[in-house]
């Protein structure tokens, strides 16, 4: 078949909010499939019977004909039988394609669509490489947008108000497509520990961040996502924590720690509370559409060379190849301990040994201003062969370890030794504080008299020892077991202690002897705390539907994991915390922002970390995590304290600061 070709695109009209991130055509958003100028012409077997033209997310019916994936389920919106056959069809019955038909698909040659200035050719899936990295229209046009939408640095000074990091206010925003958004001072989203003088007017301009959507073909995976946040709480919105490595979201690439996500496939996650939101997430589709709201973080005009943080010190790389073909010689690997890109070595006579500016075990934190804290060497690898002949890096350089009694300064040695493993610095909160508002737990205990070989029923997760040092709790209570026929003890319930034996301070092997050595006794005495969420209307359907989206089905529950929620009703005095040091310059910003404190209409209300913006300290530290409880700063504690008085404690602190944080793991998706 011959596809109809399209005329070449001029920039003349197109702007950069109408314009597709993607395939660079002008189109209705996730209602509209992507366009393209195929060069040749391609095969009927790639070829949609629904629009005519190559197939894109092709999926295969069950009796055995592909279409797009947005031609099939739009149609099926309106019927329910196959196009070609009319056999009864639906589209949860459809699988997507496979990789050979997908590699043949990405390998068909497209011209770049701003044909009148740019008259390249290359293979599909390099459209949207060339478009970011090479397309002079692209380029122009989004650094037009970058300009429209950067106020003068003083306008947005005056524009803040005392309550800028107030918890109710949330993104409200109703978006069908891309679109870059000017980011006002609202709760939250601009940085309430900027630190402001004259001087800064040089070094930064305003916070900048895009509402973008995002694709994936699910398959049936896992996304990867912890998630925390939500109506319920004081974030508001919902926030992704991590990315879990090797996942979907993780291969994918476009998300990032931080994102708030606004939709989820046209249902909107703005005033739903958290149970409901995890439940949303994870409803099967083959194709997940999100719309989230992603931090670009401030524009600075000269961005600093080789500034330090107390994980190490960023440095800006810029190679230059003989022509675009020509290899940098580095080898990138990814490390089993911690996320990202490192160097593993530069080939001996290589550009990038030549030039002796990277190093060895360096971490990419961006390649031509794509964030890779979170990527792999693929990404990275992609990255750089799309470049044109200039391509930059930005990399963490971790301290040389100090020898005792050798010329490091104390500070300096600290931090070599702590980087390795940050997490290892976790201990028992002395701070004592109430939950957030809407959460509290009631301590429940059984008393069972058994024959001493019957088991309890039930399997444990958590321990002192695990990543994020949780206390140890009920991850099922099986049908065979004595307590499944008492019915007092659920699944998520904390273990406080059994026959007196305290059991909430032990390592996860330490409590799985005490659970055996004490069951074998006629008479068991289990005391366990339940967390509850107060919030009216249906967030306990909410929550109840949540739990059976996450729980594993088969009779193994080992995998199944609490929601972030149940975690925010325990007493204060069964948290873990840890202290994280940040330094900057006088010029730069702590980049993060709060919620939370003492309000009228809530009263205390704990202060969470709502943001962290790319490129600041909190960022490239790497532990500070949306979610976070701010429990005291430089050992003073922040109970009592609002908005107005914990704002300036952060503002005086000119050049180092020290959070002690409370870190619960966000909901799995």
């Amino acid at each position: 078949i011959e596809t109809s070709p399209m005329v070449p695109s001029s920039s003349a009209g197109l702007t950069w909010a109408k314009m597709c991130k993607e395939c660079g055509q002008q189109h209705e958003g996730g209602q509209e499939n992507h366009l393209y100028e195929y060069q040749d012409e391609v095969d009927d077997e790639l070829v949609c019977h629904i629009c005519l033209q190559p197939l894109l997310h092709p999926m295969d019916t069950p009796c055995g004909h592909t279409y797009c994936f947005q031609c099939l389920s739009s149609f099926l919106k309106e019927q329910d039988f196959c196009p070609v056959d009319r056999q009864q069809l639906q589209l949860h019955h459809c699988r997507p394609s496979s990789l050979l038909v997908k590699n043949l698909l990405d390998k068909l040659t497209v011209l770049c669509p701003h044909q009148a200035e740019c008259q390249q050719q290359m293979q599909r899936c390099e459209l949207q490489p060339h478009l970011h990295n090479r397309c002079p229209v692209f380029r122009r046009l989004r650094e037009e947008a970058e300009r429209r939408k950067r106020p003068p640095w003083n306008e947005l000074k005056g524009n803040r108000g005392e309550g800028e990091s107030g918890a109710d206010t949330k993104h409200t925003p109703t978006m069908t497509r891309t679109a870059t958004r000017d980011i006002q001072p609202e709760p939250g989203l601009i940085n309430p520990a900027f630190e402001e003088s004259e001087d800064e007017t040089s070094m930064r301009s305003s916070l900048v961040a895009e509402a973008n959507v995002v694709e994936m073909i699910r398959e049936e995976q896992e996304l990867g996502l912890r998630i925390v946040g939500g109506k319920d709480t004081p974030l508001g919105n919902i926030v992704i924590q991590e990315i879990i490595r090797d996942s979907l979201a993780a291969r994918d690439g476009r998300l990032a720690p931080g994102d708030h996500i606004l939709e989820v496939n046209d249902v909107s996650l703005a005033s739903i509370p958290h149970g409901r939101a995890i439940s949303v997430l994870g409803r099967p589709c083959p194709l997940l559409r999100l719309i989230v709201m992603q931090e670009k973080g401030f524009n600075p005009r000269h961005p600093p060379h080789g500034t330090t943080h107390n994980q190490g010190t960023v440095i800006q790389v810029t190679l230059v190849k003989r022509d675009r073909s020509a290899p940098l010689g580095i080898k990138l690997i990814r490390k089993s301990d911690e996320t990202g890109v490192f160097i593993l070595d530069l080939l001996a006579g290589g550009l990038a040994a030549k030039d002796g500016k990277l190093c060895n075990n360096d971490k990419v934190l961006a390649i031509n201003g794509q964030d890779l804290r979170h990527g792999t060497p693929e990404n990275a690898a992609q990255i750089i062969q799309a470049s044109e002949v200039r391509v930059n890096f930005v990399v963490m350089r971790q301290p040389e370890p100090q020898e005792e009694g050798g010329s490091g300064g104390e500070g300096q040695g600290r931090v070599a030794r702590r980087a390795p493993e940050p997490q290892y610095f976790r201990r028992p909160s002395t701070y004592m504080k109430d939950p957030p508002g809407g959460f509290s737990s009631q301590e429940k205990m059984v008393s069972l008299k058994k024959e001493p070989r019957l088991s309890l029923g039930i399997t444990i997760a958590g321990g002192r020892d695990c990543r994020s040092r949780l206390p140890v709790y009920i991850t099922s209570v099986q049908p065979v077991g004595c307590l499944h026929r008492d019915g007092t003890i659920k699944k998520g319930d904390v273990l406080l202690s059994i026959n007196g034996v305290d059991l909430t301070q032990l390592t996860y092997n330490e409590a799985v002897s005490v659970l055996k050595a004490q069951t074998a006794q006629a008479q068991v005495v289990l005391r366990v705390i339940q967390t509850i969420s107060e919030d009216p209307g249906d967030e306990g359907e909410a929550a109840k539907e949540a739990m059976e989206s996450v729980e594993n089905p088969r009779e193994d529950d080992t995998d199944w994991a609490q929601l972030w929620t149940r975690w925010l009703g325990l007493p204060s005095h069964m948290h873990w915390c840890r202290d994280i040091v940040l330094l900057k310059t006088n010029q730069e910003s702590w980049g993060f922002s709060i919620v939370g404190g003492f309000e009228e209409n809530h009263g205390q209300q704990p202060f969470f970390i709502k943001t962290i913006v790319p490129g600041t300290p909190a960022h490239l530290d790497g532990r500070l995590k949306c979610g976070d409880e701010i429990v005291a700063v430089n050992g003073a504690t922040t109970v009592g304290m609002n908005n107005s008085s914990l704002i300036p404690m952060l503002k005086l602190q000119k050049n180092k600061v020290t959070l002690t944080v409370v870190s619960w793991p966000g909901s799995l998706v």
